[in-house]
């Protein structure tokens, strides 16, 4: 009887604990599935988003067209964006549109999406053993493929059918990885937003994340030259916050950084009170601190100055 009991008090705690037990899965999918070449991994929980108030302005502002593009695609097939519990995505560096491919969990129909599908005369391509849906031929997150009633991938045929055969132990994947799969390792993983990134990646993160330098033009790609890696999360509650760590190549490499990101800070708050004069700026509590070869970032702001700012880490290609 004891037994029995226990047994069924750990049913019931594990019942209680699906989105935790999900996400631990994608980010194996992902490990698993995803090409070694992998450059960018982002994670995001519209489960836990859609709990918020101001998830709409979250979303709306958060969403990238990338990411339009690809709720669009399955949208045609009959798969609405409340039916998706969490995402992991992945880039390619040098691939434009092309560069964007993931896994999704959720609520999905196989057999209504077939049913969609053949009613807009789409017919299933095979990829590595599974039939994907293609929308439009180029467009990133155009092809999607089922993978069963909780789980399903996207991106083009040439990444499906490396994340499929990655999947299934025929073909390289991020595990193999040992550098992004620490990074992934060391991610706030609790967070409903988090990601990582290394190389080019870096740069083209912050391109999309710190708008509204005026006329100052810089070059993103040499500024973070000297960054191996990024680590960052978003928490979401009554207020927005951004937590990030870049690792630098020396210290005397991130001692340089800090004080090009405090400049960065400057140009911004004047170029914001030009363009937003006395509305208040998301950026001006930003936090910049440096210990060894690593810089910390944290900036916490509210929704309606995201609104104004166009975004938190918001894809920018």
């Amino acid at each position: 009887m004891r037994r029995t009991y226990l047994t069924g008090l750990l049913v019931l705690a594990l019942a209680g604990l699906p989105n935790i037990l999900r996400a631990e899965d994608l980010v194996s999918e992902a490990l698993a599935g995803f090409p070694p070449e992998t450059i960018r991994v982002e994670f995001s929980s519209p489960a836990k988003l859609r709990k918020l108030s101001n998830y709409q302005n979250l979303r709306q502002r958060y969403v990238g067209p990338r990411l339009q593009a690809l709720e669009s695609a399955l949208a045609e097939l009959g798969v609405r964006e409340e039916s998706i519990d969490d995402l992991m995505l992945g880039w390619q560096p040098g691939k434009g549109d092309m560069g964007l491919y993931g896994f999704a969990s959720g609520r999905f129909d196989p057999k209504a999406i077939a049913e969609s599908a053949a009613a807009r005369g789409m017919s299933p391509s095979p990829v590595a053993g599974e039939q994907a849906y293609c929308l439009e031929a180029g467009l990133a997150g155009s092809c999607v493929v089922v993978l069963g009633n909780s789980l399903g991938a996207f991106g083009t045929l040439t990444s499906l059918t490396a994340m499929l055969e990655g999947r299934a132990g025929q073909g390289s994947s991020l595990s193999s990885s040992d550098r992004l799969a620490r990074l992934i390792g060391d991610a706030k993983k609790d967070a409903p937003i988090w990601g990582v990134a290394v190389g080019v990646a870096v740069g083209d993160w912050f391109r999309g994340w710190m708008p509204n330098q005026g006329n100052l033009k810089l070059d993103w790609g040499r500024v973070f030259e000297t960054v191996e890696s990024l680590v960052y999360s978003v928490e979401a509650g009554e207020k927005v916050k951004l937590d990030l760590k870049l690792d630098c190549t020396t210290t005397e490499d991130a001692t340089t950084l800090r004080q090009v990101l405090e400049g960065l800070k400057l140009a911004q708050q004047l170029a914001w009170q030009d363009r937003n004069p006395n509305r208040p700026n998301p950026f001006e509590g930003m936090e910049i601190s440096l210990s060894g070869r690593q810089i910390s970032l944290q900036v916490t702001t509210g929704y309606s100055e995201l609104e104004l700012a166009g975004g938190v880490a918001a894809p920018s290609n």
